[in-house]
């Protein structure tokens, strides 16, 4: 393949999993159908990894002042017993529940999710139900905050993360939705979505990495990966960035729409 080609749709599909990552609109399900669309299948699992790590470095970036107070709440609560760091560390326990359903799920059902579920015609149902919650809670404004959480409405929001790993359905659009629907305000509710996709996303890279390291790359694939890496890398920092602003607005109905659409188009034009 020529190189300008090869760096070209390496490119592309960075962009889109950088802009469909944080926003609720489904990065796996918009990378089938790209690869579907345009012919720009991509075999190896590595490239998943590669652009997942970029998106989850933006996210940190985003939101590196809460991690730092959580990691230093955390450390002096449990040292020092501090009532003032109590909520923080709580809220540290609430991810790790959360995190649970997730990783519990794809580490049993990742096989049968790539070989069953990664087709254009689950994706169009999975973008349908996704525009469908989107629409649904539209209006919420919810009344909690972080405080006001407990485990078992942090577990909540952690089944629909497990929900999200079917493609099309969207880990940041099922984490607010139910976030929303159990009555955390719209800030509240997309930190702690952000948050646990953190530890989610960084464990599956890490249990990538192994079989990764062992693949033999040339030099072109090397500068296409990094490539696609700057690509999804800018792109996921720019889209969670706005997705913020829109939520304050309370706006999600512009991405409902837009997963109908896109569903439509995907069921019956694909």
């Amino acid at each position: 393949m020529d190189l300008w080609i090869l760096l070209g749709k390496y490119f592309i599909l960075g962009l889109i999993q950088g802009i469909s990552e944080p926003i609720p609109i489904s990065s796996s399900g918009h990378l089938i159908i790209a690869q579907d669309l345009f012919k720009l299948g991509v075999e190896d699992l590595s490239f998943e990894v590669v652009v997942n790590t970029a998106s989850l470095l933006a996210v940190i970036l985003v939101y590196r002042k809460d991690i730092v107070r959580l990691f230093t709440s955390t450390i002096s609560y449990i040292s020092k017993r501090e009532e003032s760091t109590k909520d923080d560390f709580k809220l540290v326990i609430y991810l790790i529940i959360g995190t649970i359903p997730a990783a519990l799920l794809g580490l049993l059902f990742n096989d049968f999710i790539g070989e069953h579920l990664k087709s254009t015609f689950t994706v169009g149902i999975a973008l349908l139900f996704t525009a469908f919650s989107l629409f649904f809670i539209r209006n919420l404004k919810g009344t909690k905050n972080r405080h006001a959480m407990t485990w078992k409405e942090a577990l909540l929001v952690g089944l629909g993360q497990a929900v999200a790993l079917i493609p099309g359905v969207s880990r940041s659009g099922a984490t607010v939705v139910t976030a929303m629907l159990i009555g955390l305000k719209r800030d509240t509710a997309l930190m702690f979505s952000f948050l646990l996709y953190i530890p989610v996303s960084l464990g599956a890279s890490v249990l990538e990495l192994p079989d990764m390291l062992k693949q033999d790359f040339s030099s072109d694939m090397l500068i296409a990966y990094s490539l696609a890496f700057i690509a999804s890398l800018v792109a996921s920092y720019f889209a969670l960035k706005w997705f913020i602003d829109v939520m304050k607005k309370g706006k999600l109905i512009y991405f409902a729409i837009y997963c109908l659409l896109i569903a439509i188009i995907t069921l019956f034009l694909l």
